[in-house]
């Protein structure tokens, strides 16, 4: 298939823009390199989604635009699909989790689509897709794997290469089915060979590199949520050959480093990106040498606004700016003193401390740093003075549940053990979980904290005997809710742990 001719003669501009190419000044000359800003988060859905979901449903015959067009989304496709239809004049039935927050729905709706809510998975509303296709004949729109879809995405590629001059670097692209990646992949190779492009993915949302990595599709079992854009558990068939023979590599980035890169972001532009839209620079700054010039994807700005508190929160860590410690100080006179004193003119950005029934209190500490080299050098600090000294900046638990608990050990606990669980943001989802739980076994430690995400994080202790370790695991699974066991983790062990 000829992608590059597909591309050219895509039919995008009806109802998409051509956005600019902006240089983010202030952080290039950081760098000393260039960071050029593909402002995907201009267009009329504020996502590149409308370019591949028109440029699809423009190459339909008016006998399948007339069944009416579905898809399943509760994101950026269901957008680009609904104003397609708009701007066509057909009928588009968008499904969507019950789950869906109001901001997108609404969004959906105003556009003129009829809405199903159905489900609290992905699974779940595929499987209503299906049976609405089955019942009314309607014409399913892919949100990525599809040729027509990939060479609509592809025209961001061919704009970056208009607009960048001819001392382009590397391009960077986030990936979720990977039909942005593929169609700007494509058209880069075709064009202009020996500039790079790079996929980029979330650490915890990488199918496509673990598909690389297998040398095949792989499916995984529970992505993360944080970057809701690029939250797919497989790669497109097509999109994966694509990206494959396409590619030059895939970067993998932390939820904090794209934290840090939504307020890159924003004081750049004064634009909020949602988290998928920041995954390229994220990358870019990973990745960045002197003299060098990138162009970065900012794939889209649809963000839920009680999500910003959570974004700013880990900016910081993202940015190498804070850090954070576990202290050990002996529970005498002067040693609390005496640990501040190795704090020197450092900012403290978070102190937790509460007095130990035993020979050593635990300090949770957060501290301000100019970069990576100065959090070494302040742990190294504190270890030459005696203090035993862990680093938790990289520590989720830390970061996301125990930071807000400090304080809550007991010498009282007996087989604790602790797991960490998304739950679905959805009434009843507590009472579910309590159902299954509750009466068997008590829970000795809960906390949850929304963080603007269709899934709630929580932390949950239970005290199960040993003998019933294998029946408290089938429970869980009955549950069906995605967990993790962090029993062992420092984080929980020094903080929240029973007292020895």
């Amino acid at each position: 298939m000829n992608y590059l001719t597909k591309i050219l003669n895509a039919t995008v501009y009806d109802v998409a823009i051509e956005t600019p190419l902006d240089e983010a000044s202030a952080l290039s000359k950081k760098f000393g390199c260039r960071f050029l800003l593909k402002r995907e988060d201009l267009q009329p859905v504020h996502s590149y989604k409308i370019r591949g979901a028109y440029n699809k449903m423009s190459q339909l015959s008016r006998k399948e635009l007339e069944k009416g067009v579905i898809c399943a989304s509760a994101g950026n496709h269901a957008q680009g699909v609904a104003l397609s239809a708009k701007k066509l004049g057909v009928k588009a039935t968008i499904v969507m989790p019950v789950t869906t927050p109001d901001i997108k729905t609404s969004a959906v709706k105003s556009y003129g689509a009829s809405i199903v809510l159905h489900g609290d998975s992905y699974s779940d509303t595929y499987e209503e897709l299906h049976r609405q296709i089955k019942e009314h004949g309607y014409t399913y729109v892919a949100p990525f794997d599809d040729p027509d879809v990939i060479a609509g995405q592809g025209t961001v590629g061919k704009e970056i290469l208009d607009q960048a001059g001819r001392d382009l670097t590397a391009v960077f692209v986030p990936i979720g089915g990977g039909g942005l990646a593929a169609g700007v992949s494509v058209y880069v190779k075709s064009v202009r060979p020996w500039v790079k492009v790079y996929g980029v993915e979330p650490e915890d949302s990488d199918c496509m590199y673990q598909s690389f990595k297998a040398g095949k599709r792989v499916t995984l079992d529970n992505p993360g949520l944080f970057a809701d854009g690029v939250c797919v558990k497989q790669p497109g068939e097509e999109t994966f050959k694509l990206c494959k023979e396409n590619l030059d590599g895939i970067v993998r980035v932390s939820t904090a480093e794209t934290c840090a890169a939504i307020k890159d972001i924003f004081e750049a532009t004064r634009a909020i990106c949602e988290p998928a839209g920041a995954l390229a620079l994220a990358a870019a700054k990973k990745v960045a040498k002197k003299g060098e010039s990138y162009a970065c994807v900012i794939s889209g700005a649809n963000m839920n606004f009680d999500r910003i508190r959570f974004v700013s929160e880990q900016t910081e860590l993202g940015e190498g700016r804070e850090a954070i410690f576990d202290c050990a100080i002996p529970e005498q006179p002067g040693s609390f003193s005496k640990f501040i004193a190795k704090l020197g003119k450092h900012n403290v950005t978070e102190f937790n401390y509460r007095m130990s029934e035993g020979l050593l209190a635990h300090v949770f500490v957060g501290v301000s740093v100019k970069n990576l080299d100065g959090r070494k050098a302040l742990q190294k600090s504190f270890r030459s003075a005696g203090f035993h000294c862990i680093d938790l900046s990289d520590n989720v638990l830390a970061k996301e549940h125990v930071r807000y608990m400090v304080g809550g050990r007991s010498s009282a606990i007996e087989n604790e053990i602790v797991y960490t669980f998304e739950f679905p943001e959805k009434p009843g989802a507590l009472m579910n979980f309590l159902k299954v739980i509750a009466g068997r076994w008590n829970i000795s430690l809960f906390h949850y904290r929304n963080h603007g995400a269709d899934h709630g994080k929580v932390l949950a202790g239970f005290q199960v005997p040993k003998a019933e370790r294998t029946d408290f695991a089938k429970a869980l699974e009955e549950i069906g809710y995605a967990h993790t066991d962090v029993t062992n983790d420092p984080a929980y062990k020094y903080f929240l742990g029973k007292r020895s």
